[in-house]
């Protein structure tokens, strides 16, 4: 068992009043998508929310996901990963992935959760650029949970990672997809113009 942690409890403050999480990707919200996408391998899928009364959370609606309330989401990514990644069942493996990145398909997190059974001995595995910046999605070894407690404010998982370099296993995506988080309208207009037939 792997559970995947799909981030969903942030504010999108960048989106000038629309919500990120549920742009429209293929006919549905962009967090439904990606939670399908992530149950589709048959691992336990949970979605860290601000609130389970949340629009998001009606978003996921009949889906075989668990939702996590996040209460002190508002305090900073750093805090919604710690709270979130506390509430996982144990397992050798967790996986973290980004509600708002709709070209991670479930192809893309299989790659990186299959890099862990081909490079056992490393402590993170995570989907990188085609030309090697790493990205998303995350996986961790269950031996940095501890680390994960300590996390604050807006940090994210930044000061988490970066002393286990040398213990990372980059796993290469098609393009750019790994660093494809859109924050802002704009981004999500680029999007759909690339993406368009």
């Amino acid at each position: 068992m792997t559970p995947i942690l799909i981030l969903a409890a942030g504010t999108s403050s960048r989106m000038r009043g629309r919500d990120k999480l549920l742009e429209e990707v293929e006919g549905a919200p962009v967090l439904r998508v990606l939670a399908t996408r992530a149950a589709s391998l048959g691992e336990p899928v949970f979605v860290a929310l601000p609130a389970l009364d949340h629009p998001r959370a009606r978003a996921l609606t009949g889906l075989d996901v668990t939702l996590l309330s996040i209460p002190a989401a508002p305090e900073g990514m750093g805090v919604t990963l710690r709270d979130a990644v506390a509430a996982l069942p144990d397992a050798p493996r967790f996986m973290v992935l980004l509600g708002d990145m709709p070209d991670i398909g479930a192809d893309h997190m299989k790659r990186v959760l299959d890099a862990a059974l081909t490079h056992p001995d490393q402590l993170i595995w995570r989907g990188s650029t085609e030309d090697g910046k790493p990205g998303h999605p995350m996986l961790f070894d269950k031996n940095l949970r501890p680390q994960f407690a300590t996390l604050s404010g807006d940090d994210g998982g930044r000061a988490l990672v970066a002393p286990y370099r040398d213990r990372t296993q980059l796993v290469p995506l098609p393009g750019q997809i790994a660093r494809g988080d859109l924050d802002t309208p704009e981004d999500w207009d680029d999007w759909r113009m690339r993406s368009a037939p």
